[in-house]
């Protein structure tokens, strides 16, 4: 019987170094790949992709594994950039990165780990899928500050079924320890906090380089004129720095917030205090729904829900999904609502899907 090829999506960084190094120690025939998504001509200094394919080389080396090094930069600008960009152009506040692993990480570069003879793929995510009950299961990564399954919930049942997630069980802290103890230059690697693929920038600077900017009125929801933003899609909901009216200190005299976006009077709505209620709702509408199972759940159906990154479970009722969108209604009114992102659902440390919300209400 031959061994089973994986092979593994090798960023550079700490967690998929010992993602191979666990596979190695298995007894797997493991190949490294570095993906290049992104190219800038015009600017340097911000995305590592030099130093990072460095150090991926690095770690195969002292693995005693192949490297392999593709291209997916056309992939990238037409799956995921262009959707950002217009997601942004609409006023809205895209994730990436829920859309960068369907259609990088586990569509484009699984596909040519295939033509690399793999068996499966393997990455340095924070998750765990086990297979029972006749099926892939995604759950939370042991480390809950580490746990990256909200990036993952667009994953269907063949990418799971090909993947795995070596460090799922472990901490962060485990594994930094094994990177050392294996003598990786990664193990003290500072973890990536930019955009997928492009790298840690001047968030407005670079965006500003794809959406001119189109100045409008800032409004308080009073209809009151407080000042001009510079493009609406350079904010987003519950922000409160780069508004540019930090002396305006009207009634409470509490800084402010963005608490909407008039698109067809380009006008930025904003509230006074963090607190305020226009910027909780208990109610959200959102589209494009993916179920892990690869059937949606029956409503109505009490589980629990993030609507951002590292956000604790949140208490809710899935109250209607149809194949245009769902309905959630929280326990608690939710700060910050954000149009574009990802409202993950889970029940327990199980994930079972979820959607873009298009919009919040009470």
């Amino acid at each position: 019987m031959s061994i089973p090829r994986i092979v593994v999506g090798l960023s550079g960084g700490v967690d998929s170094s010992v993602a191979a190094l666990l596979l190695v120690e298995q007894g797997f025939e493991v190949h490294g790949v570095f993906m290049k998504n992104w190219e800038d001509s015009y600017e340097t200094g911000y995305c590592s992709a030099a130093e990072d394919l460095e150090d991926a080389r690095s770690v195969c080396e002292t693995l005693g594994i192949p490297l392999h090094q593709v291209n997916f930069t056309a992939d990238y600008q037409e799956r995921v950039f262009s959707y950002f960009l217009a997601e942004y152009r609409s006023g809205r506040t895209p994730n990436p990165d829920t859309l960068c692993n369907t259609e990088i990480k586990f569509k484009a570069f699984l596909d040519h780990a295939r033509r690399l003879g793999a068996d499966r793929i393997a990455t340095g995510h924070y998750a765990r899928n086990p297979f029972r009950d006749g099926r892939c299961h995604l759950l939370k990564g042991c480390d809950a500050g580490k746990d990256q399954s909200y990036f993952l919930y667009g994953l269907d049942q063949t990418q799971l079924a090909s993947t795995s997630f070596p460090v799922g069980e472990l901490s962060k802290q485990e594994v930094r320890a094994r990177a050392a103890a294996a003598g990786f230059v990664t193990h003290a690697k500072k973890d990536s906090t930019g955009i997928c693929f492009i790298g840690e920038r001047p968030f407005r600077d670079f965006l500003s380089r794809y959406l001119p900017a189109q100045p409008g009125p800032i409004r308080s929801t009073d209809g009151e004129l407080l000042g001009e933003h510079g493009g609406l899609a350079f904010h987003t909901i519950g922000q409160r720095q780069g508004l540019g009216i930090g002396g305006r200190r009207n009634g409470s005299g509490e800084p402010w917030y963005v608490a909407g976006k008039d698109m067809a009077q380009n006008a930025l709505l904003v509230v006074q205090g963090r607190d305020h209620p226009a910027l909780f709702h208990r109610r959200l509408r959102a589209s494009q729904p993916h179920w892990i199972a690869g059937v949606a759940p029956e409503p109505p159906l009490p589980c629990q829900a993030k609507i951002r990154y590292r956000q604790a479970d949140q208490p809710c009722c899935l109250e209607a999904v149809d194949a245009s969108g769902l309905r959630v209604r929280f326990e608690r009114p939710q700060r910050a609502i954000t149009p574009g992102q990802a409202v993950v659902f889970y029940r327990g440390d199980e994930c079972l899907g979820g959607g873009i919300v298009d919009s919040a209400y009470d």
